[in-house]
């Protein structure tokens, strides 16, 4: 019996130590490892990807936003996702997609009514838009509804606007447009892009010059 209560006490005894060793390896050692590495080598990403200006934190290039006025450019629309009151600029909390079939004719009437916006807004005086040079990223969502970047070519659509509204030569927003164009990554991944918040970030920049 004593030799039984001394394995058994033996046994539990190694059984907390494994366990205080390990707690504090993987819950203590490995995430400082971890996150000290992260800071040293890809600080930016480990923090959220912030995009600054003025000195202070303005968003992230991973996460879009909605409502800018038209001074500036817009993002893509952000269909699909659901309603909350703690984030009214854009909406967070149910990331997603419409999920909508192509022939789903809630989803036929909004592109058409997003297209038909999108002319309406980005034709200018001097440059009248038509409906076919609207892209497929100014009329819906992605599936995230999140989605940070825009195509050059609904960019290049808003230069006329921008450059009207900003009375900023058109030749200088197009340059500011190419400047913040990135392409492939890796040369063939996805698609060329332009970081919304960024261009409208240099746009503010350019408008300070003006």
């Amino acid at each position: 019996m004593n030799n039984s209560v001394t394995n058994t006490a033996r046994l539990l005894w190694a059984s907390l130590r494994a366990l205080l060793v390990l707690s504090l390896v993987t819950g203590v050692v490995y995430p400082l490892v971890v996150t000290g590495i992260a800071q040293a080598a890809f600080h930016n990403k480990a923090n959220g990807s912030e995009i600054k200006a003025d000195g202070k934190v303005v968003g992230s290039s991973l996460i879009g936003q909605q409502g800018y006025s038209l001074d500036y450019f817009q993002s893509r629309p952000a269909n699909g996702l659901g309603t909350n009151s703690l984030n009214t600029q854009y909406k967070l909390i149910l990331s997603g997609a419409t999920n909508l079939a192509a022939d789903n004719k809630k989803l036929i009437a909004s592109v058409e009514e997003a297209k038909a916006k999108v002319v309406k807004d980005n034709s200018t005086a001097d440059y009248r838009v038509l409906p076919s040079q609207v892209p497929a990223d100014a009329v819906t969502s992605s599936g995230s509804g999140l989605d940070p970047d825009i195509s050059p070519a609904y960019a290049e659509l808003q230069v006329h606007r921008v450059a009207e509204r900003n009375r900023l030569p058109l030749a200088s927003v197009e340059k500011l447009v190419r400047d913040h164009t990135t392409g492939r990554t890796l040369g063939f991944v996805g698609e060329p892009r332009v970081n919304v918040l960024e261009l409208n970030i240099a746009l503010k920049e350019l408008t300070k010059g003006s």
